[in-house]
């Protein structure tokens, strides 16, 4: 079992910038797969960003730009850096992790409004 703690979710401007991060409960988390989802109230959850065990990462083009997902694997930990945020990014944004199983973290708030 796998656990997925995101944070760093929050209200900012529009233009501002914040950065989530997401540590995993275990050091093999290096060879999962992993992304970073978002729900908006009223819309499917939708894949952002993704990044592989061997550092690959692929965006949605929405975001493409202004987002940049990266990972860590010594602190066990992977980061989205959002830049130049729109009112259109407020959503939940979840964690996910994917190799033997799928995992989830709990969500983080993003809500971007002046």
């Amino acid at each position: 079992q796998v656990q997925l703690v995101e944070s760093g979710g929050g209200l900012v401007q529009p233009g501002g910038s914040l950065k989530l991060s997401c540590v995993a409960s275990t050091s093999s988390i290096r060879l999962y797969n992993m992304a970073w989802y978002r729900q908006a109230p009223g819309n499917k959850r939708e894949r952002v960003a993704t990044i592989t065990s061997t550092g690959s990462t692929n965006y949605v083009e929405s975001v493409k730009g202004r987002f940049t997902i990266s990972r860590d694997n010594a602190k066990n930990t992977m980061y989205l850096q959002m830049n130049s945020l729109k009112p259109e990014d407020t959503a939940v944004y979840y964690c996910n992790a994917g190799y033997i199983a799928d995992y989830w973290g709990q969500g983080t708030q993003v809500t971007v409004s002046s």
